[in-house]
C-alpha cells in the first residue's frame, strides 16, 4: 500500500464505467475521472451530442473514453453496454449508476395514470439494480471493483415545497441497496453512494423562481451547488484512497439536512 497520500487518488490504468454520462453530474464525474487516468465508458440514453462529448473529453484528456448508448430501464440495453465495454477495454474497475430522472406531476395522487410513478420506478429502481447487477458479475470475476450510486438526500428527507414522495422513494431504495449490496459484495467489491442536495443541472430545471428561492432560503450555505463540487467524492470513492469505505453515503447538501 503507498505511503504517499496523493497517488492513492490516482486512476491511472483503471476503467470506469459512468451512467448517464453526457450532462449534469454525470458528464462532471467522468470528466474528472479521465482527467485522473481513467479509461471511460461513457453511458448516456438520448443526449444528441454524447459522442462529440466523448471524443472532445479523449482529446482533452488523453485516455480513452467510448460512448455507449445505454438507456438503464432496459436491462437487455444494459447488459449490452458492460459486455461491449468488457470488451474494449478489457476490464471495468469502476461503475458509477448515475442516470436517474425526477417527479415533476405533484402530488401522488394528482396524475390521471401511473406512467409518471411506473417512469421513475423503471429508471432509478429498477435501472440501478440492472446497473449494479451487470456490475456485480463482473466485480466477482475480477475479484475487486468499486460500484458507486448517485442517490439524493430526498432518500433521507422529505423536499419541499414540491410534492415528489415517488422521487424521494426510489432514492430511498438506492441508499439501502447500497448497504444491502455492500455487505454482500464485500468479499470481492466495495459499494457506496452519494447523496447529492439542491445541485444546478438538468434534471432541477422543472423548477420555478419562487421554489428555487425557497430551496436556497433553506440551505445554509445560501445557494445551489454545481457539480464539480461533487466530483472530489466520487474521485475518493472511485480510488484506492477509499480502500476501507463501504456502504457509506456521503451528503454533499450545503448543510441542506442538518435544519
Amino acid at each position: 500500500m503507498s505511503t504517499d497520500p496523493l497517488s492513492r487518488f490516482s486512476l491511472r490504468a483503471k476503467t470506469a464505467l459512468v451512467t448517464g454520462a453526457s450532462a449534469g453530474i454525470g458528464y462532471a464525474v467522468a470528466e474528472t475521472f479521465a482527467h485522473a487516468g481513467a479509461n471511460i465508458a461513457f453511458g448516456y440514453n438520448s443526449s444528441p451530442k454524447a459522442i462529440e462529448l466523448a471524443a472532445s473529453l479523449e482529446n482533452a484528456s488523453g485516455v480513452k473514453v467510448k460512448a455507449y448508448k445505454c438507456p438503464v430501464n432496459d436491462p437487455d440495453g444494459v447488459a449490452s453496454t458492460f459486455a461491449s465495454a468488457l470488451d474494449d477495454f478489457g476490464k471495468i474497475d469502476i461503475v458509477v449508476s448515475n442516470a436517474g430522472v425526477t417527479w415533476t406531476s405533484g402530488a401522488l395522487i394528482d396524475p390521471s395514470d401511473h406512467k409518471a410513478w411506473k417512469e421513475i420506478m423503471d429508471v432509478n429502481v429498477d435501472g440501478n439494480y440492472y446497473v449494479a447487477k451487470e456490475a456485480g458479475k463482473i466485480f466477482k470475476s475480477q475479484g475487486h471493483g468499486s460500484l458507486i450510486f448517485t442517490s439524493s438526500i430526498s432518500a433521507l428527507i422529505v423536499n419541499v415545497p414540491q410534492r415528489q414522495a415517488a422521487y424521494n422513494v426510489s432514492k430511498a431504495a438506492v441508499a439501502h441497496l447500497t448497504k444491502s449490496l455492500a455487505v454482500e459484495w464485500a468479499s470481492f467489491a466495495r459499494v457506496n453512494c452519494i447523496s447529492p442536495g439542491y445541485i444546478f443541472t438538468e434534471i432541477t430545471k422543472f423548477a420555478n423562481q419562487e421554489m428555487r428561492k425557497e430551496w436556497i432560503r433553506r440551505i445554509p450555505l445560501g445557494r445551489e451547488g454545481y457539480p464539480v463540487e461533487l466530483v472530489g467524492a466520487y474521485l475518493y470513492l472511485a480510488s484506492d484512497a477509499s480502500s476501507y469505505t463501504t456502504g457509506s453515503d456521503i451528503v454533499i447538501d450545503g448543510g441542506y439536512t442538518l435544519l
